[in-house]
């Protein structure tokens, strides 16, 4: 009876802990067109109007941009979720690494610049983080998806063809050298430095080390100890709980397998990514 008693009370221990892996990750859609509208956001005319906008950028640049909008994607942040979306998409030429993508969780208010390789030079960090925030999130503000994504979408190609952005609105910017404009880098570094410090030195020394490296990075970003001691904890624990950049060698690997002849309207040229870009909210 006593048996019984303490397994039951095991079992009832371990409810939290295994609840955590009964949600899945969000599902990757199939890439078969430019723009894919996963929540109805878009009437088929604003939808097909994009498309085209997309598709002719691309006969004439070349560069590929697609904007993928889904609900949510929890449990994993954008940025995670939009790395193994360009992972089994792969935007972009080959070796050239031209691609971009434009992507949204609409419930969960956060939108991502995603920047292949190739991009990264024209199309970089700041650059995307105020295509962002000026553009895109001004409109989303007033529920105008529509016009935010054609204004965002139309920054980007301007950007790409090496038209510099129009002199920041200071009156409306505020603070500028807040916390979050580190996080990017801050995301970057741990996705990066964790995945390759975990695999050489182990999840818990590479764990630790990653850590340190991103707090000591976040000091000479911020100058802030506090802002360094909670970045370091951050990627500590995302590096010893999460999967690491093995989850986006696996999206690699699913990426080699769905880009086969199913996908005839629209696919991807095999460019790559590295994390360049930006995210924020609305």
């Amino acid at each position: 009876m006593n048996i019984l008693k303490a397994a039951r009370l095991i079992l009832l221990a371990l409810i939290p802990f295994l609840s955590s892996f009964a949600s899945a990750d969000v599902a990757i859609p199939a890439l078969t067109a430019r723009v894919t509208d996963e929540t109805a956001t878009l009437t088929a005319e604003q939808r097909a109007s994009l498309e085209q906008t997309l598709q002719n950028f691309e006969a004439k640049n070349g560069s590929q941009i697609s904007v993928l909008i889904v609900p949510t994607t929890q449990p994993e942040s954008i940025e995670q979720y939009s790395m193994r979306v360009v992972e089994q998409w792969k935007l972009g030429r080959v070796r050239v690494d031209d691609g971009a993508l434009l992507i949204v969780a609409k419930n969960d208010r956060a939108l991502r610049i995603e920047v292949g390789y190739g991009l990264e030079g024209a199309l970089n960090d700041a650059i995307s983080s105020r295509i962002i925030n000026e553009v895109i999130v001004p409109r989303f503000k007033q529920d105008d998806f529509y016009g935010g994504l054609t204004a965002g979408v139309s920054s980007m190609m301007n950007v790409i063809n090496g038209e510099p952005l129009p002199a920041p609105d200071r009156r409306a910017g505020g603070a500028s050298g807040t916390a979050r404009d580190y996080l990017p880098v801050l995301f970057v570094l741990t996705l990066v430095a964790g995945g390759v410090l975990r695999s050489v030195l182990g999840r818990l020394v590479g764990s630790v080390v990653t850590g340190g490296a991103v707090a000591v990075v976040a000091w000479l970003l911020s100058g802030t100890v506090l802002i360094a001691i909670i970045a370091g904890a951050i990627a500590l624990a995302f590096t010893l709980l999460g999967s690491g950049l093995g989850a986006f060698v696996g999206g690699r690997t699913i990426g080699g397998a769905g880009g086969g002849s199913s996908r005839t309207t629209f696919r991807g040229g095999g460019g790559g990514f590295g994390g360049g870009g930006a995210s924020g909210r609305w």
